[in-house]
């Protein structure tokens, strides 16, 4: 199973990537793809939407703090999950 989650990349200050990463990876593991930025402090967000609707279309589950990240930027609003086409 794909996770879509939070990748530490800070080593003073905090500042994540948004990762593709497998569910039974580590949070530091190999990731399959990076799909966005996130810094905390001060709150600026960087989004892939189209590598993120990508692995959303294909059953891929984000953590909860990446979901309210995708809420705030209002990536939902262009997901249709009916619409997959699977090749």
């Amino acid at each position: 199973m794909v996770k879509l989650r939070l990748k530490r990349c800070g080593r003073k200050q905090a500042v994540y990537r948004i990762v593709a990463i497998d569910a039974r990876s580590r949070r530091e593991g190999k990731d399959l793809r990076k799909v966005g930025f996130y810094d905390p402090i001060k709150n600026q967000t960087y989004l892939n939407v189209p590598a993120i609707l990508y692995f959303l279309e294909r059953g891929a589950q984000p953590t909860k703090t990446v979901q309210d990240i995708f809420k705030r930027a209002e990536v939902y609003k262009e997901f249709r999950p009916n619409q997959t086409k699977f090749n």
